[in-house]
């Protein structure tokens, strides 16, 4: 992968979100491209189409997996956490320390994965706090946080906000605002989860609204990029759509599909 823009070529960088643990194809992701753009979702904690995958059905079985899937998908959420640390009570063993194990070897496998050059932000379900460990020469993790690439300024906000899953990587409307506020005007504005519109928002198979952001949608209305990058919603009502002179786009669900989604100018 080319890193800088020569002459009057045009310039083109791949982006993919929700990895889950797509090491394989994430290996290729940047292939053809001058850079490859990551919004998070590294881990794979578990897969909702195939509950034999993931870091909950490793430690506590498929038959668990089946249950906690089937709790959480008609938003029985409180069920859900007494059920779960009904099994943590059963493992005994430290409940944080058993997922950053896990956690850890999926990092190992993903981070060496990524091509030169990689931009990437953190997703819900990423632990921040390990990715500068992991993250290689070649590999810019930004939150908050702006990069010039071909000329144009990409700005990065990781994470998700509150919700009732409790995921690893979630903060305060406030929090995340604030994050919004401090990349400012950029050409591409790139986030793990979408602005707070109804049909970016909404899964189609999950079939129920997923956070969105307000701030996000507010700041795209605002400072106009010509992009609004995200993932997080695995099956959207609608992947893309325009909110005044931007192209609002959902990136795909890169664990499933094992094609970014392709940018050029």
């Amino acid at each position: 992968m080319a890193s800088t823009r020569t002459g009057n070529r045009r310039t083109r960088v791949h982006v993919v979100s929700d990895v889950h643990g797509n090491a394989r194809d994430l290996a290729r992701a940047g292939d053809g491209a001058d850079a490859l753009v990551c919004l998070g979702d590294l881990v794979l904690f578990l897969d909702y189409a195939d509950h034999s995958r993931g870091i909950f059905p490793d430690l506590f079985g498929k038959e668990n997996a089946d249950r906690i899937v089937e709790l959480r998908t008609a938003r029985r959420f409180a069920e859900a956490r007494e059920f779960g640390a009904r099994l943590w009570a059963g493992v005994g063993t430290d409940r944080a320390a058993a997922i950053e194990k896990a956690v850890r070897r999926q990092y190992d496998e993903l981070f060496a994965a990524f091509p030169t050059p990689t931009y990437a932000t953190y997703g819900n379900v990423d632990m921040p706090q390990l990715w500068q460990e992991y993250a290689r020469p070649g590999t810019t993790v930004l939150d908050g946080q702006r990069a010039e690439i071909g000329g144009w300024t990409f700005g990065f906000v990781g994470g998700g906000l509150r919700t009732p899953m409790r995921t690893p990587y979630e903060i305060d409307e406030e929090e995340y605002a604030a994050k919004i506020e401090a990349v400012g005007e950029v050409d591409v504005l790139c986030t793990h989860i979408p602005p707070e519109v109804p049909e970016l928002v909404y899964d189609t198979v999950a079939r129920r609204f997923e956070r969105g952001s307000r701030a996000l949608l507010d700041a795209i209305r605002r400072t106009r990029p010509r992009y609004a990058l995200f993932g997080h919603v695995h099956q959207p009502l609608a992947r893309r759509m325009r909110i005044g002179a931007t192209e609002c786009v959902n990136v795909g669900h890169f664990a499933g599909s094992g094609t970014p989604w392709v940018l050029q100018w």
